[in-house]
């Protein structure tokens, strides 16, 4: 018996269903199993003689009244002997065997429809395919994943108010309380000069010591908690996401450094618009430098327990070290080597600077308390010494880039 080919069915599938030598049925080329054929007349269910194997009945009502039999011969159960009788003019439809097509599903015709028609034939029904999207890539969508960065890092600034309230603690004990305290027994080698005058800068400085470095360092929470690895999957560079980090990190710590620039005043810094621009460009610099310093020395580490002791071990003594709280002028050997090799000198330095040039010093306790820095005598510009900074600053987000590439 032939049959024509269905809608739907692919090229190059056969066009004629072969018979069954067993049953005497036509096998659908597509399953290898008992079916309709296509080509035969479909009205209602299986009235057609022809589509019946020999030996059985069709009933005259259109209707299933027996099981077909299988290949092997076995007689199906009429339905007065006890089997379901189904309902007259509905089609017996055989089973189709799950996973013999894939992803594709048999639509068997329906009663009363041709193939061809809508809701009819025998066809082949593909699964609709989601539409895919490609990520997008490129400098424009790197600027954004800074971005994101940054901003989640101002939301935590933000929302976290013990964490302004915990920054600006430490500054103000030491430039309010260290300062009044010692003011009197250093004020003979000051000059006359308040010592809280002369701690200012220091004091600024070491404020985004501690702000930036934590902001660096809280990357490791973030892998602990499983975020950071949800944005390391990202579809961004992995650069984008260390720089938004220092990005971050820098603006929260000179934020809170503003705060102390408010208090000038109090300790007999003038308020010029000129210094304290100089001072904030120095204090973002630094802290960018700083943020990128904590993200260095915590790319790999897994705990954040274990990042505590190695910030003590180092803020400590770049912290004493930078000059921020005596002068760099008639040090022992070993303390000046000390302070040379430290970064945060190059950062202290530059901001005492700024701030005694609006100061009426006399030259000699200007050199007393501002000599500079010098390398073996020769005397660093404070350009050099702000390029220190930025280099350094670079140098370090390089391999802590470096880093991330091998880590997560």
């Amino acid at each position: 018996m032939s049959s024509t080919r269905g809608p739907g069915r692919g090229p190059g599938r056969a066009a004629e269903s072969a018979p069954d030598p067993a049953a005497g049925l036509p096998v659908d080329p597509l399953g290898d199993r008992p079916g309709l054929d296509p080509a035969a007349p479909a009205t209602e269910g299986w009235s057609d003689p022809a589509a019946v194997a020999p030996g059985r009945q069709a009933k005259p009502d259109g209707g299933a009244g027996s099981a077909l039999a299988g290949a092997d011969g076995r007689a199906g159960t009429d339905p007065g002997a006890g089997s379901t009788a189904s309902t007259p003019g509905a089609a017996t439809r055989p089973a189709v065997p799950p996973g013999r097509r894939g992803d594709r599903s048999r639509v068997w015709a329906g009663d009363g429809l041709r193939p061809g028609e809508p809701g009819g034939g025998d066809t082949d029904v593909l699964a609709p395919v989601a539409p895919v999207r490609l990520a997008a890539s490129g400098p424009r969508h790197a600027l954004r994943a800074v971005k994101v960065v940054w901003q989640r890092e101002m939301i935590r600034f933000v929302k976290d108010r013990g964490r302004l309230i915990s920054g600006l603690a430490q500054p103000l004990l030491l430039l309010f309380v260290l300062g009044s305290g010692l003011s009197g027994l250093v004020r003979a080698g000051t000059g006359g000069l308040d010592f809280r005058t002369f701690l200012f800068p220091g004091i600024v400085a070491t404020s985004t010591l501690f702000t930036a470095i934590f902001a660096g360092v809280s990357i490791v929470w973030d892998r602990e908690f499983g975020f950071l690895r949800e944005m390391l999957v990202a579809p961004v560079p992995r650069t984008a996401i260390l720089i938004g980090k220092c990005l971050g990190g820098a603006t929260v710590a000179t934020a809170q450094s503003i705060i102390l620039l408010a208090l000038a005043g109090l300790v007999g810094v003038p308020y010029s618009p000129v210094m304290f621009a100089a001072l904030i460009g120095l204090l973002f610099l630094t802290a960018l430098s700083i943020t990128a310093f904590g993200l260095m020395i915590s790319a790999r580490i897994k705990r954040f327990q274990a990042i505590m002791p190695i910030m003590q071990l180092v803020l400590t003594p770049m912290m004493f070290l930078s000059g921020s709280m005596f002068p760099l002028s008639r040090l022992p050997a070993w303390l000046t080597v000390l302070t040379r090799i430290n970064p945060l000198t190059y950062a202290v330095e530059p901001m005492r600077h700024v701030v005694f040039d609006h100061l009426k010093l006399d030259p000699i306790t200007r050199h007393t308390l501002d000599p500079g820095i010098t390398w073996n005598g020769w005397l660093v510009p404070i350009w050099l010494q702000v390029l220190v900074i930025a280099a350094l600053g670079l140098g370090m987000l390089g391999v802590a880039a470096a880093q991330f590439r091998r880590t997560d």
